[in-house]
C-alpha cells in the first residue's frame, strides 16, 4: 500500500473513532429514497424519479411482468404516490408472491425514509400478470389494503449484477472497518494507564487491518512494491 493510502486510511480510521466517542447522545438517523436505494442493491444504473424509470429501462434493460431475484419492481405514480415507487426483488416465494427489500415505504416509528427487508408483495391482478399489488405495510404488521398499480420488473444486466457484488462486498468491508473502529476505541477507554507507545502501536495496526479489509474489498490487494 502507497505511503498516501496508508495516510487516507489513517485519517479514516481515526475519523470513525472520533465520531463514535459518546460526545452526544443524539444520534441522526439515515433517511433513505426509495430510488438511491433501488439503485444500490440492484445496480441497475437509473436515475431520476421512480415514475420515470421504467421509460429510461427501454433499451438498457430487459423489463417484463415475471418476478426475479434481483429485478426491480416498478410502481406507477398514484394519488397519493405521485412520484412512483421502486422495491428490490430479494426473494421469490411463488410465481405470485415475493420479498422486496425498499425503502421509504411504511412509516416506522414515527418516521419515514426507514428501509424494510424481506417484506411481501402479492400479485392480485387478474391476470396474474403482476399489473397490481398490495404490499405488506408496518404500522398494520399486515398487507394493506390499497391495491397498487405497477408497470413490472427491470432486470439486473451483468453489468449490474457486478456493480452490485461489488457494492455489496464493499459494505462488508466498510461493517468490518467500523467494527475494528469502536474496538480500538473501546481499547483506547479502557487503556488510560497504558503506556503511550503501546497504545500507538495498537492505533496503527488497527488502522493497518481497516485499510487491507477496503483495499480487498475495492480489489486493490496488489503487493506494495507493485504499487509505486
Amino acid at each position: 500500500m502507497t505511503k498516501r493510502k496508508r495516510a487516507l486510511w489513517g485519517s479514516l480510521a481515526a475519523a470513525a473513532m472520533i465520531s463514535l466517542a459518546p460526545i452526544s447522545s443524539a444520534v441522526a438517523d439515515g433517511y433513505w429514497q426509495c430510488v438511491p436505494f433501488a439503485r444500490l442493491m440492484s445496480g441497475i444504473q437509473i436515475f431520476g424519479d421512480a415514475r420515470t424509470w421504467w421509460g429510461q429501462a427501454t433499451g438498457k434493460y430487459e423489463t417484463g411482468f415475471t418476478p426475479k431475484a434481483g429485478a426491480v419492481l416498478c410502481f406507477k405514480p398514484t394519488g397519493r404516490m405521485n412520484l412512483g415507487h421502486v422495491a428490490f426483488v430479494s426473494q421469490v416465494l411463488t410465481d405470485r408472491v415475493i420479498q422486496v427489500t425498499h425503502a421509504n415505504w411504511s412509516v416506522m416509528n414515527g418516521a419515514r425514509g426507514q428501509v424494510e427487508k424481506d417484506v411481501t408483495v402479492v400479485d392480485v391482478s387478474p391476470e396474474g400478470d403482476w399489473s397490481q399489488v398490495k404490499v405488506w405495510y408496518d404500522p398494520i404488521r399486515d398487507l394493506g389494503t390499497t391495491v397498487y398499480p405497477t408497470h413490472g420488473f427491470i432486470y439486473q444486466n451483468q453489468q449490474a449484477i457486478t456493480i452490485a457484488a461489488a457494492t455489496s462486498k464493499l459494505a462488508l468491508a466498510q461493517n468490518a472497518a467500523v467494527s475494528l473502529a469502536k474496538q480500538a476505541a473501546n481499547q483506547v477507554a479502557s487503556s488510560v494507564r497504558a503506556n503511550p507507545l503501546d497504545m500507538i502501536n495498537q492505533a496503527a495496526d488497527s488502522t493497518d487491518r481497516i485499510a487491507a479489509l477496503i483495499a480487498a474489498a475495492q480489489g486493490d490487494d496488489k503487493p506494495a512494491q507493485q504499487q509505486r
